[in-house]
C-alpha cells in the first residue's frame, strides 16, 4: 500500500492537470444511460458511477478502480467508453464518506485528494470493492462475468484485489505495482499488465512480478509501451497529449478490448 502510494505521488503529482473539461464534455454528450448508486455495506455507503451499454443482450461487468486522484471526470469518461464497448462499467468512489462532512472525492480541498487516498485502509478498500462487485453482478442486465481494471494506485489495487476475489474472469493492471509474493498464491484469474517504457519506478517491479507469478503457477502477461510515460491512459487522451502517450493509449485500449472480448 505504502509502496504503491509513494510511486504514484512521485510519478504523477507533477503530471496531473486538475482540469479535465475535455473528459467531462464527452461524458455529458454520451447517449448511454449513466447513474450514481449508493452501495451500502458494514456501515459504509460507497457512491458508485454506473454506465450501461446500449445492448439487447446481458453484458459482463468491469469494475474500474480509480487513480490516486479519486473519482475524476476522466474515470467517468473511461467508464463510459467501456460501456460503449459493450460492458457494464462500475466505478466506485473509494473516498466515499471520507471527505469533510462525510463527502467524497469532489468534496476535498484542492490538493488533499491524493493524501486521502494514500491513507485509505487496505481492508476497507477490499470490502468496498467486494461490495460494489457483488452489487454489480446482481444487476439484471449483467451476465455473471466480472473483470477488474485500475490505474496507478488503482492498478496496484487491481493486482491486490485479484488476490482477494476468486470469481474474477481477468484483472487488468495499468502501471501499478504487484502485491506481496505470498499473496499471489491466492490469485485465480489471469492478470494482464500495461506498463510505460519511461516509467522506471514501476517498470523495475515487472521482472520480479513475472518471476513470482511464474513460481506461483499464475498467469501474468505484461506489455510495456515504449516511449510512453506513467499515466498514459489518461495523458494519451488529453488535448495536449504527446505522440508516444497517444499511441500507447490507443494500442493499450485495443489490447484491453480484445482481451475483454476473449473473456466474455
Amino acid at each position: 500500500m505504502k509502496r504503491a502510494t509513494l510511486i504514484c505521488f512521485v510519478l504523477l503529482a507533477a503530471q496531473f492537470a486538475p482540469a479535465q473539461d475535455w473528459a467531462r464534455a464527452r461524458v455529458e454528450k454520451s447517449p448511454r444511460h449513466r447513474e450514481w448508486v449508493t452501495v451500502k455495506h458494514d456501515g459504509r455507503a460507497v457512491e458508485t458511477f454506473v454506465v450501461y451499454p446500449e445492448s439487447k443482450d446481458k453484458a459482463p461487468v468491469v469494475l474500474v478502480i480509480h487513480e490516486i486522484f479519486g473519482m475524476t471526470d476522466w474515470v467517468q469518461d473511461l467508464a463510459d467508453q467501456l460501456a460503449e464497448a459493450g460492458y457494464i462499467a462500475v466505478a466506485p468512489d473509494l473516498l466515499s464518506g471520507m471527505a469533510p462532512n462525510g463527502g467524497r472525492s469532489t468534496d476535498f480541498a484542492e490538493g488533499k485528494t491524493m493524501e486521502a487516498v494514500s491513507h485509505l485502509n487496505a481492508d476497507q478498500i477490499t470490502a468496498d470493492l467486494n461490495a460494489v462487485a457483488n452489487y454489480a453482478l446482481k444487476i439484471p442486465a449483467a451476465n455473471g462475468k466480472l473483470f477488474v481494471g485500475g490505474f496507478c494506485w488503482g492498478g496496484g489495487q487491481t493486482f491486490r484485489f485479484a488476490t482477494n476475489r476468486a470469481d474474477l474472469a481477468a484483472a487488468f493492471v495499468f502501471y501499478g505495482p504487484p502485491p506481496d509474493k505470498d499473496a499471489m498464491a491466492r490469485i485465480t484469474a489471469p492478470v494482464y499488465g500495461f506498463y510505460a517504457g519511461n516509467d522506471a519506478r514501476i517498470g523495475a517491479t515487472v521482472p520480479g512480478a513475472v518471476n513470482d507469478m511464474k513460481a506461483a503457477g499464475k498467469s501474468y502477461d505484461p506489455v510495456t509501451y515504449e516511449g510512453a510515460g506513467h499515466g498514459f491512459m489518461r495523458a494519451g487522451e488529453a488535448p495536449d497529449a504527446n505522440e508516444a502517450n497517444r499511441k500507447a493509449r490507443t494500442d493499450a485500449w485495443q489490447r484491453w478490448k480484445s482481451l475483454l472480448a476473449q473473456g466474455r
